[in-house]
């Protein structure tokens, strides 16, 4: 079965830095690209960062570039999310995400920063 558990959530003062993991199962992690999104609170989700198969390629929504790092280590099965200099607008529920005829979400982890 195919699963997918993000960590590495929490509360955050402005300024900070936290590391979010996404662990994948029941998948071959290496034969797919990965994704981040996040979902702020009364807000639809949207997209942060992508990472391509061998995380050769990477692209960032505007809002996080230059502040968040997307990574993978496809011998251990975990895409990574390092986020530095948090602001209080990066509060949101933070998802991986990855796809083939059909969409696989973690259950997502919640981000707060606090100004």
């Amino acid at each position: 079965q195919e699963q997918l558990v993000e960590s590495g959530g929490g509360l955050v003062q402005a300024g900070g830095s936290l590391r979010l993991s996404c662990t994948v199962s029941g998948l071959t992690f290496s034969d797919y690209n990965m994704n981040w999104f996040r979902q702020p609170p009364g807000k639809e989700r949207e997209f942060v960062a992508s990472i391509g198969w061998d995380g050769a390629r990477t692209y960032y929504a505007d809002s996080v570039k230059g502040r968040f790092t997307i990574a993978r280590d496809n011998a251990k099965n975990v895409l990574y999310l390092q986020m530095n200099n948090l602001a209080p607008e990066d509060t949101a529920v933070y998802y991986c995400n990855t796809r083939d005829t059909r969409a696989y979400w973690g259950q997502g982890t919640q981000v707060t920063v606090s100004s």
